[in-house]
């Protein structure tokens, strides 16, 4: 166990364990906001690719006409 005499204010890891202590909690990342972003893309990419492949084409006519 230290004495007294060899405890000083300017040891490092007296220092640093002050600092730690003295340091604020660091609140916890939230998961949820990231995920409900990217289910929100997933679904809206998955939407647009069922309406692309289910839509109706835009040219109705064909293309090249058979000769008669």
């Amino acid at each position: 166990m230290p004495t007294r005499d060899s405890l000083s204010a300017l040891d490092p890891a007296l220092m640093a364990r002050a600092r730690m202590l003295l340091r604020r909690p660091v609140a916890p990342e939230r998961v949820w906001p990231v995920l409900c972003a990217a289910a929100f893309a997933a679904v809206s990419a998955l939407s647009l690719a069922t309406a692309t492949i289910l839509a109706p084409p835009v040219i109705t006519e064909h293309v090249v006409h058979s000769s008669r």
